[in-house]
């Protein structure tokens, strides 16, 4: 190699003219290179712009009935009609003591509590049970089994009504508490079987064989090892499960009617609804309504980090 082109590579230039660094990279002006990167700036800050605006309207759609639905239970009847989008210049709290006790939605609410809280349970305890072991064993028929709890989701409820009332009529199953509590448990199986045999995937099968080494059976390895490990997801499905239970009508409107005293509150709102038009008592019907609604609130309020911990842990896993 000659004098001049030994100089030539050391100064990075190539023969023929054209200029680059030595090391043979992909070259590029500043100013191209300037202009991407705005480009790119530039539609992402855009992006973030219209993502936060539609998350700024979606929670202004959520939020303000809720709100107009309080500030209405505050409020007399004469208020609500002539200024239904202002302050509520006095607070009516008698609103609230007359839907608790006269409209007996104390009675319908502990109804509630007694079959929620039952049905609840149940569907948790049998629903991790089965998920952990369609999610850990392998036998002939695991995915037959599973993929019949899944198909369940695809079943409309209300195709079941007529059947499903016989055969508690049949069971003398109707207008009890026991009956609802095992229409909803059979009602909330298959998503929660579906989401927690996900979510038992994620978790480490050495922890539960170290367990199993240790001398702890099958039963003592579910319930004192991978149980506390799968918080979070029972966390998550029990919140989905205690929203779609509390607030769930169709069922008890079909198989709790015979009872008065018996009556859920979904039921008791409509009663009331019904009721309360008649007598102009829009209130107290507000005032009922914020009465059912606390319940689910306060749930969210306080496991909003166990809901999203339990719906992302399968992902960063």
């Amino acid at each position: 190699m000659s004098a001049a082109e030994s100089e030539s590579a050391v100064e990075g230039k190539v023969p023929g003219g054209a200029t680059g660094p030595a090391t043979g990279r992909a070259t590029g002006s500043p100013e191209a290179r300037t202009g991407s990167g705005d480009r790119i700036g530039t539609e992402g800050r855009v992006l973030n712009v219209f993502s936060h605006g539609v998350l700024i309207l979606w929670a202004l759609m959520v939020t303000l009935p809720l709100l107009w639905a309080v500030m209405s239970a505050l409020k007399d009847d004469k208020a609500i009609f002539t200024s239904p989008w202002a302050l509520p210049t006095s607070l009516h709290f008698d609103n609230w003591s007359r839907a608790w006790s006269q409209a007996h939605m104390s009675e319908y609410f502990m109804n509630s509590v007694v079959v929620v809280a039952g049905s609840l349970f149940g569907t948790m305890l049998l629903g991790s049970m089965a998920a952990y072991v369609l999610a850990r064993f392998e036998f002939p028929g695991n995915r037959f089994v599973y993929y019949l709890f899944v198909g369940g989701m695809s079943f409309p409820v209300i195709l079941a009504l007529v059947p499903l009332f016989f055969v508690l009529k049949n069971m003398q199953l109707l207008d009890t508490y026991h009956g609802l509590i095992l229409v909803y448990i059979a009602y909330s199986l298959p998503f929660t079987i579906f989401f927690l045999s996900g979510f038992f995937r994620t978790l480490p099968g050495s922890v539960a064989e170290a367990a199993m080494i240790d001398g702890a059976s099958h039963t003592r390895t579910f319930f004192q090892v991978m149980l506390p490990m799968a918080k979070p997801g029972l966390i998550s499905v029990g919140i989905f499960n205690f929203l779609g239970q509390w607030n769930q009508y169709l069922l008890p409107a079909v198989l709790n009617v015979g009872d008065e005293d018996k009556k859920l509150l979904p039921q008791g709102l409509v009663a009331l609804a019904v009721s309360q038009g008649y007598k102009g008592d829009w209130s107290g019907l507000f005032a009922g309504l914020v009465i059912a609604m606390l319940p689910v609130l306060a749930a969210y309020i306080v496991f909003q980090r166990q809901v999203q911990a339990g719906l992302t842990a399968g992902a960063l896993k």
